[in-house]
């Protein structure tokens, strides 16, 4: 047997014994896929697991997490901080070994990944920076920035509606260094893929623009290899590499769906082992180490040359290594002045405050790039001078996205991967539901990346309740690691970028199309804190009203009208920042001491019971509204002063 071979047998073992040991996990695709694998590690991605964010290292994204097993096992065996003990303890709670891959948990792992096709989308981001970089920064004598992006991916990935989209767009971009594994086993959970499926994948890939290539044995290692090899020398296209394989190869149930999620029982585990000629338990032998760290050893050499490479290039081009450098900098921003000076200008809507503030921030952080979802006209989510990315342009700045919200989402989280920096996407608020599952899966991973929503309310009026958001904001709230920030004023516009440069945290911006007044009294300071005093008639009042947004300004209005009453009005922007703070300072903004609480939002959130108590009065819009004029509309929702004041007064007596 040569050490190919042995190696296989052994990789396999380890996996299928990591997954009975946790009784639970999924055999099929970690077994059937062994091979692909193989190859691709041994003797084609380039990684230093001593340096496992080496800048330049190719990237690997195993979008069919499930198979996850797989992916430890060739961790440990290549080098990372993955021993086996570690996969011994595969699936257990705190372990370094989840039932799917983790960023920031496993060493070695680019993306968490779990929800099938979400991976593939995030490698089409982590391709676009590549391609970003490389136009950036390379030379005609330097290609400092020339990795691979490889993406391992199963029947049910590419069923999923987001890794349609993505993949449409990375042909129609010819992202050339984008290389989709494909593991073709024509099994799913339910039974044959062709219960559901029976499309042409190579021809379906060719109409997106992309190279295909198919290995009828998706078990022959050197076929595999060859394969990858061949995919490597696309210059054009991006490339999907189509795997005939049989799923969880070599056991009972080989072939069918029913080795998914099968952890083999320990009599044929046994056998399933003695097959591959391994008799050992959790055990790997020195020369199979010793053949995967060869690989290891090659790779770092690679790495210190590429090390070199840009010590020549730093002292050739200074000025483009100090911007690479700067980017992973701080960098300074006259957050105040900026609000000063908005605090001049007419009034204008959300989305246009937010329009001249990502435009000024773009000028310092050379490194944002961003796009929408076919809406830059309407959410203004632009930087304008900036170029659009395409395949012929890899250095614009604006990505279009096309009308492909969830991908979006997805790709945005992929480009900020690659280096951990910030990028953004943009649609309409009531279409954030679309983006739900890639706004989770950023904020579960702290990614810096921020959505600009638009069209925040109601008052889009005339598109009808197909546009108006009414649970949406509440959704996003909801959304555990994510600040959802709807700002009232210009200067609340500008405190939401702050926080986000400054924290680094996964946002979501929520924009009115309606006008905004610079009130008086609304500062960076206080928005930044989430929640803030913005209005009050006297000290001491006997009523606050918490709002946000556009909504503040009824709510000074309700605050003004109700004469007798000594009425505060905080705006908050973002509820979950206000909660982060001290007890003392949440205090100071609401009182104890207050009659009545109100709460004023054209939402059905619920978290404002939170804060005005079950004696208090939350004014919300909890039903769809009819198409027509902005004005109507809210009157018919009985959203306007008269009639928030009478509700008011009836709730004091």
């Amino acid at each position: 047997m040569n050490i190919t071979q042995k190696t296989l047998n052994y990789f396999k073992s380890l996996t299928a014994e990591t997954i009975s040991n946790a009784g639970s996990g999924h055999t099929g695709s970690a077994i059937g896929a062994s091979s692909i694998m193989l190859a691709l590690f041994k003797n084609h991605l380039k990684f230093n697991p001593a340096n496992p964010n080496f800048l330049n290292r190719d990237r690997f994204v195993l979008s069919a997490g499930h198979a996850s097993a797989m992916y430890y096992s060739l961790l440990h065996l290549f080098g990372y901080d993955v021993s086996i003990e570690d996969l011994k303890n595969f699936r257990k709670c705190g372990s370094k070994t989840p039932g799917h891959p983790e960023k920031n948990v496993v060493p070695g792992v680019e993306t968490s990944t779990g929800p099938l096709g979400q991976g593939i989308a995030n490698a089409v981001g982590l391709a676009i920076a590549e391609s970003i970089f490389e136009a950036k920064f390379n030379t005609p004598k330097y290609g400092i920035f020339n990795n691979y992006t490889y993406c391992y991916a199963g029947d049910g990935c590419l069923m999923e509606g987001v890794a349609v989209e993505a993949c449409s767009l990375a042909g129609t971009l010819a992202l050339n260094k984008l290389i989709l594994l494909y593991d073709d086993n024509n099994i799913t959970i339910d039974g044959k893929r062709t219960l559901a499926n029976a499309e042409n994948t190579a021809e379906k890939f060719k109409a997106m623009g992309w190279n295909t290539i198919e290995v009828q044995d998706g078990h022959n290692f050197e076929d595999c290899s060859n394969a990858i090899a061949k995919a490597k020398q696309s210059t054009d296209k991006p490339t999907i590499i189509i795997f005939k394989t049989t799923i969880g190869i070599g056991t009972s149930k080989a072939g069918t769906e029913k080795v998914h999620a099968y952890p083999l029982p320990a009599e044929e585990l046994v056998t399933f082992k003695q097959s591959l000629c391994v008799n050992e338990s959790f055990f790997v032998p020195e020369d199979v180490y010793d053949y995967c760290n060869l690989t290891v050893k090659n790779n770092q050499i690679y790495e210190l040359a590429w090390n070199k490479i840009v010590d020549s290039y730093k002292f050739e081009h200074p000025d483009k290594y100090a911007e690479i450098s700067s980017l992973f900098a701080g960098k300074p921003f006259a957050y105040n002045e900026l609000a000063k000076a908005l605090s001049k200008m007419p009034e204008q809507a959300g989305r246009d405050i937010s329009k001249i503030v990502l435009n000024e921030l773009a000028k310092v952080h050379t490194e944002l790039v961003g796009g929408t979802a076919d809406l830059g006209a309407s959410t203004k989510a632009v930087i304008e001078g900036a170029g659009d990315y395409s395949k012929d342009n890899r250095t614009g700045r604006n990505i279009h996205f096309g009308i492909r919200e969830h991908s979006m989402g997805a790709i945005a989280n992929g480009i900020s991967i690659y280096a951990n920096l910030p990028a953004f996407d943009s649609t309409f608020l009531a279409f954030s539901n679309y983006m739900l599952p890639a706004i989770r899966m950023r904020a579960m991973m702290n990614l810096p990346v921020f959505t600009v929503f638009t069209h925040d309310s109601i008052d889009v009026g005339q598109d009808g309740p197909t546009h108006q958001p009414i649970e949406q904001i509440g959704g996003l709230r909801q959304i555990v690691g994510l600040l959802t920030y709807r700002p009232a004023t210009p200067a609340e516009v500008v405190a939401g970028y702050k926080v986000f440069f400054e924290t680094k945290k996964p946002m979501a911006m929520v924009f009115s199309k309606s006008k905004l007044k610079p009130f008086e009294n609304s500062t960076v300071a206080g928005a930044e804190k989430g929640g803030y005093v913005i209005f009050e008639t006297a000290p001491n009042p006997n009523i606050e009203i918490i709002s946000t947004g556009k909504d503040v300004e009824l709510a000074i209005e309700v605050a003004k009208a109700l004469k007798g009453e000594s009425v505060r009005v905080v705006s908050m922007p973002c509820e979950s920042l206000f909660a982060s703070q001290s007890t003392a300072y949440k205090n100071k903004v609401l009182l104890s001491s207050t009659k009545l609480k109100v709460a004023i939002e054209a939402s059905n959130d619920p978290v404002w019971y939170k804060y005005v108590g079950t004696n208090g009065l939350v004014v919300s819009v909890n039903n769809y509204q009819t198409s027509g004029p902005s004005s109507e509309v809210y009157s018919n929702a009985g959203y306007n002063a008269k009639n928030i004041v009478s509700l008011i007064k009836k709730k004091l007596k």
